[in-house]
């Protein structure tokens, strides 16, 4: 994610620009131990997830991956909200506990825009397979955290079962942003983990 806030002559206009890049930015993978982006290592065994390129696709080889790119968000302003839509396939042999977290560097962030970013992953029934969050598909909220308190606490994203998918609405957004943070710029990494459930 990169943001940016710069002001104009006559009027000061808080804007953060936040950007996810495939190389530059931000991937997304997961495996059974940790599934990590941006260059980190893969553990593979019994349990697999995997990511549908396409939110409207079917299960198929061609749509699902261990990585995609995530969106670009310019224009962020005060009280800005966006969200992202993720579908995990569960591609194991057995049910799978999900969780998420942040991954960066404070040299990424020199401005702490890690603090006043937030995500809140949303459970999502995609139930007409449309890839469109409907009237109704919205079941459960996960909880609102900053950037930094995802990293350091995490967030359990609940279990799918065996060729089951988990839709997600990742919303992301801020609060108020302070002048000072104009000119600011920040990138962060994600990453899913997934465990088996055990005594099944």
């Amino acid at each position: 994610m990169t943001f940016s806030i710069v002001k104009s002559k006559t009027m000061v206009i808080s804007i953060l620009v936040l950007s996810f890049f495939l190389i530059g930015g931000i991937t997304y993978a997961a495996f059974m131990d940790k599934g990590s982006v941006l260059g980190s290592s893969f553990s593979v065994g019994s349990s697999d997830i995997k990511l549908l390129l396409n939110v409207a696709g079917n299960i198929d080889s061609s749509n699902l991956t261990d990585e995609i790119p995530g969106p670009s968000f310019t224009n962020i302003t005060p009280f800005w909200q966006r969200d992202y839509l993720v579908k995990i396939y569960n591609n194991a042999t057995s049910t799978l506990t999900l969780t998420s977290a942040s991954n960066y560097t404070t040299a990424n962030d020199t401005e702490d825009l890690r603090q006043i970013i937030f995500i809140e992953p949303l459970e999502w029934s995609d139930t007409n397979a449309n890839g469109l969050v409907d009237e109704g598909e919205v079941t459960y909220s996960y909880g609102r955290k900053t950037i930094i308190k995802w990293k350091t606490e995490g967030i359990n994203l609940g279990t799918v079962n065996q060729g089951g998918i988990k839709g997600l609405i990742l919303r992301f957004s801020t609060d108020d942003i302070s002048e000072t943070k104009q000119g600011a710029t920040g990138s962060f990494d994600f990453e899913f983990n997934a465990v088996p459930v055990t005594n099944q």
